[in-house]
């Protein structure tokens, strides 16, 4: 039974599956063009952390980042391998979504990658309503390698 935990950023299992998360950005966009965070940048005030078990198994991460009032980004979202095609990142996607509301953010945006590796993340954003959206944040708006969407809370 699935259970998603605040943090976990100490545990070895969840450094191992940031630095997979990390890799596949890697491998599939410029160095310049991925925008994921490391372990330091997770452990910010304004990130919140959550990690996906079963039992002491890691099934997944994300996060999500403060980026001004009202406004929160998704970040690191990563199932692991072994787990792809079972609902974890839509629940952790869920998880996501109900703290941003209780927060009481009205605006929750993303950065992901362009290329056919992230067409199982565009299908899963899609799927909560997300739409596309330009720049925000800083992120450069002429990048092909990265796509923007958004949804409103």
């Amino acid at each position: 039974m699935m259970q998603i935990r605040d943090g976990g950023l100490d545990d070895p299992r969840v450094i191992a599956l940031l630095e997979l998360h990390a890799r596949g950005m890697l491998d599939n966009s410029p160095a310049d063009s991925c925008h994921f965070l490391d372990l330091s940048g997770l452990k910010v005030p304004e990130v919140r952390f959550w990690s996906a078990w079963d039992g002491e198994e890691l099934l997944g991460i994300g996060a999500v980042k403060a980026i001004e009032p009202g406004h929160g980004e998704v970040k690191s979202m990563r199932t692991a391998p072994q787990h792809l095609g079972k609902g974890v990142g839509a629940a952790i996607l869920e998880h996501i979504l109900a703290a941003a509301r209780a927060s009481g953010w009205r605006r929750l945006s993303l950065e992901t990658g362009s290329t056919p590796a992230f067409d199982a993340a565009h299908a899963l954003y899609r799927k909560y309503g997300f739409v596309p959206c330009g720049a925000f944040g800083g992120y450069p708006a002429d990048d092909p390698f990265s796509r923007f969407l958004t949804l409103e809370l």
